[in-house]
């Protein structure tokens, strides 16, 4: 990407971020607890003037897009990334579960180039998931940006890949941080999401998501490294949630065998 047009991203981003989000998504947990205290309220105050927040002054991209659990393809979410780019190949993004003052944060990603990636070793690999279809399919998207600066960025996110933990499961109505992190993962193919879910969120944000699809469709996608995306070879890397709640699935979402069947394709 051209120096000049990646300023202009790093700029449209900025000033997406600075400003309101055109469609609010709270959390769907309320966390248990007493009110803040007027106390609280003075110290929160006081901090917000006095105390200097670099890093998280860097959380200047915000991208909304989908997970599911590795391991339970069916489970899925919709994801809100605030990100900070830390240079030409590593990114790294706090998530929530909304857009928010009451959002809660859910987890981690981290995002790497496809140079980086390649010199990863295949049990590291296996930990991560590409993005090039979240590109392709307008699943991924940045609100807000002029679409210019948005293919920009888009094109430079279809060569990269994630690693995810989620921390704290407020799809799964826990209202605590509950259990311990889930790796998860992203779509790579038609079918596997919930239209549903799709359908709410391009609404919520007024997405046209054929439009979205069509624009993106001179980005050239690489093929993902088969190392990466374990999930779909039955390589399943998922540590066990101690509190013994079944992870339940999304309305309508696909099986996954279904899921299964779909990425072998």
């Amino acid at each position: 990407m051209p120096d000049d047009l990646f300023n202009h991203v790093k700029v449209s981003v900025m000033c997406t971020l600075l400003c309101a989000c055109a469609a609010k998504t709270e959390s769907p947990v309320l966390a248990p607890g007493e009110p803040k205290s007027a106390t609280t309220e003075i110290l929160e105050t006081g901090a917000a003037t006095l105390q200097p927040k670099p890093p998280i002054a860097a959380l200047n991209a915000y991208l909304d897009g989908f997970h599911f659990y590795n391991g339970h393809p069916q489970a899925q979410m919709e994801a809100h990334h605030y990100c900070s780019i830390l240079n030409e190949d590593v990114i790294q993004c706090v998530i929530f579960d909304g857009n928010t003052k009451t959002a809660k944060i859910m987890g981690v990603e981290y995002i790497v180039d496809e140079r980086l990636f390649a010199a990863l070793p295949d049990s590291e690999k296996a930990l991560w998931h590409s993005h090039g279809y979240e590109v392709a399919s307008g699943q991924l998207v940045a609100p807000g940006i002029p679409a210019p600066a948005e293919h920009a960025l888009m094109e430079r996110l279809a060569h990269t890949y994630g690693k995810t933990w989620h921390t704290w499961h407020t799809d799964q109505d826990k209202r605590l941080p509950l259990g311990v992190p889930q790796l998860m993962m992203g779509f790579t193919a038609d079918g596997q999401s919930d239209p549903a879910m799709i359908h709410q969120r391009n609404q919520r944000l007024h997405l046209d998501a054929a439009a979205i699809k069509a624009n993106r469709a001179d980005i050239q996608v690489p093929r993902a490294d088969p190392k990466a995306n374990a999930w779909q070879h039955g390589n399943v890397i998922q540590i066990q949630d101690p509190t013994g709640q079944e992870i339940h699935s999304h309305p309508g979402a696909p099986t996954a065998a279904e899921q299964n069947s779909r990425s072998s394709q």
